[in-house]
């Protein structure tokens, strides 16, 4: 079984996620943000990772803290979980309709760190109660945790609530690609490196 647990805990955040990668998409989010529970809670079903994640955040400063620092113990569930990599297909990737936006994501699991977010919101406020800007940074948190070069651009969307849910389905889609395992290759490392 591909599990892990991560507890982190901060003068901003207190968080713990337990996360099982061979999961059938069961969730139980719970940030404070409602928006991005909502976010938190398509990943996993789309993706059909298994997440139970609560964060108790300073949102009485605002969200950033809450958003970041559960990017990085996403992140540090998912680098613990997959381990070595070995079998892994590493390289994920889909085009997502989420009804007038499209999103196009591409995921590698390389053992590098890269964010390209080429998503503009059609007009930078709260979708919810979550400030659009923070999903960049979730996804920068994230990549920082878990290492991988994550490239996401929106082809077409007005929306705002469409564009942000196709980039975590499409986030889904492509991670539940990467990290599926090689029945040919089970006992191998995706590299020639040796170690990714």
């Amino acid at each position: 079984m591909r599990v892990s647990s991560v507890a982190r805990k901060t003068t901003e955040t207190d968080i713990s996620v337990t996360l099982n990668l061979d999961g059938s998409g069961s969730y139980k989010i719970s940030t404070g943000i409602g928006f991005f529970d909502h976010m938190l809670e398509q990943f996993a079903r789309h993706g059909d990772f298994d997440i139970v994640l609560k964060c108790d955040g300073d949102l009485n400063v605002d969200g950033h803290h809450t958003v970041e620092d559960c990017g990085i113990a996403l992140g540090m569930a998912f680098c613990e979980a997959l381990g070595d990599k070995r079998g892994i297909m590493r390289y994920g990737w889909t085009a997502l309709p989420m009804d007038e936006a499209l999103i196009l994501c591409a995921a590698d699991i390389s053992g590098r760190a890269y964010l390209n977010f080429d998503v503009a919101f059609p007009d930078e406020y709260k979708i919810g109660d979550m400030d659009a800007e923070l999903f960049n940074e979730f996804f920068l948190a994230f990549v920082r945790a878990c290492p991988m070069s994550l490239h996401f651009k929106k082809l077409c969307g007005v929306n705002n609530h469409h564009v942000a849910e196709g980039v975590f389905k499409a986030f889904a889609k492509a991670m539940k690609a990467a990290v599926s395992v090689d029945k040919e290759r089970a006992d191998k490392l995706p590299t020639t490196k040796g170690s990714l």
